[in-house]
């Protein structure tokens, strides 16, 4: 009697060895951006609408370089007093956040 415990025991316990060896993945998750490409333009060629939403929305505000992409969207380099940043607007001067 005491035998068929002991062997009971022993093969409880390695059971309970192999049911311990888990191994965790891990799952490595890559994502990729596209940087959407802007030409630089003339200020002239800037459409007359952005310029205009310009001064409504920042009455003090420079505009130092202006950039178009394949979509028609402006990227404007503009400076506000001591800052300076970026804003895009579409070709009808409608504001886009990005």
């Amino acid at each position: 009697m005491k035998k068929l415990i002991l062997s009971a025991a022993i093969v409880l316990g390695s059971l309970s060895t192999y049911a311990g060896n888990v191994q965790n993945e891990i799952e490595i998750v890559k994502t990729v951006t596209i940087q959407e490409e802007y030409k630089e333009v003339k200020l002239e060629e800037v459409p007359v609408a952005i310029k205009e939403a310009l001064k409504v929305a920042f009455p003090d505000a420079i505009l130092n370089k202006a950039f178009i992409n394949e979509k028609k969207e402006y990227k404007l380099d503009v400076t506000v007093g001591e800052k300076t940043g970026n804003l895009f607007a579409d070709e009808t001067g409608k504001w886009i956040q990005k």
